[in-house]
């Protein structure tokens, strides 16, 4: 087997299972993202448009985000490199925001506030939700199906609303065939797969121009991420939770796993269901928002 295998720790007797397997996530989705590009500049032949590709750009940014899940399987990279690395792939982002004149200004739900950020969109804001989101995606897994299901949820989520859902047509459906093997502990898709998808997820919302679905979408992930870093800021210790061979458990509230089963020993595909179950609630409330 090319891949290596790593014990599934919430399984009994802890079989070995192979991880890193989101790299063909990423090479189907780039293979389907430049056919998309190859077609549609086939069709606007004969009108040859100055604008970059949509189509280009998500598929530069999936490759990135492959690339840097990979070298984190592959050397362990520590957080302080993960954090920012991200930021190399919201270049070409910036570059498709400004070509296209995407709007710069957003709007916050219930107050009827609208803030234009003008040029500080591109350089400030940009840059800001892919690393949040790349990152909060990653923190959020360890179970089998739980780093798989819920973003699946999101990118369906955004679909509904976006001009340019085709993009994702493809690679979604391959994702959803990852998750399903995943789901059933048959691989991981390791590192490489939860950097791609999430930087997926913030580059098809900025491209979509779905930035606040995006963000109330992924709630959950957030306050896993900020539940996690207080933990390790003030106490310096990290998330964990106890198996006893069938059910999880935790004495602590330090993420969004030991939260929900701090004292209340849950199944781990019960827990995966709980988490999948409040981030789809979230993105189901980012569609109603948006007709508001």
């Amino acid at each position: 087997m090319v891949f290596p295998k790593v014990p599934d720790q919430h399984k009994t007797g802890k079989p070995l299972i192979p991880n890193g397997l989101g790299v063909f996530y990423v090479l189907f989705s780039t293979v389907y993202l430049f056919l998309v590009y190859f077609f549609q500049s086939i069709q606007t032949a004969t009108s040859v448009s100055s604008l970059p590709s949509a189509a280009f750009t998500l598929a530069a940014c999936v490759l990135f985000g492959g690339f840097m899940g990979m070298m984190d399987d592959w050397i362990d990279l520590k957080w302080r490199y993960k954090a920012f690395m991200p930021l190399i792939a919201a270049l070409p982002l910036i570059y498709y925001a400004q070509a296209i004149g995407a709007r710069t200004s957003i709007s916050i739900p219930f107050t009827g506030i609208s803030i234009d950020f003008g040029v500080a969109y591109f350089y400030i804001i940009i840059p800001l939700i892919v690393m949040i989101v790349t990152n909060t995606i990653n923190q959020l897994g360890g179970l089998n199906g739980l780093e798989s299901v819920c973003p699946a949820i999101v990118i369906l989520g955004l679909m509904a609303f976006s001009p340019v859902y085709y993009l994702m047509i493809g690679p979604l459906l391959f994702w959803l065939v990852l998750a399903a093997l995943n789901v059933y502990g048959k691989i991981f898709v390791g590192n490489t797969g939860s950097f791609a998808i999430g930087l997926t997820l913030a580059s098809f919302a900025i491209i979509s121009d779905l930035k606040v679905n995006l963000v109330i979408s992924i709630v959950p992930y957030i306050v896993n991420s900020v539940l996690i870093l207080l933990t390790i800021f003030f106490t310096r210790k990290r998330a964990k939770v106890t198996f006893d061979g069938q059910k999880l458990c935790s004495d602590s509230r330090r993420s969004l796993v030991t939260t929900i089963t701090y004292k209340r020993p849950l199944t781990e595909r019960q827990v995966v269901k709980v988490i999948s179950g409040i981030v789809a609630f979230f993105t189901v409330l980012a569609a109603i928002l948006q007709f508001i």
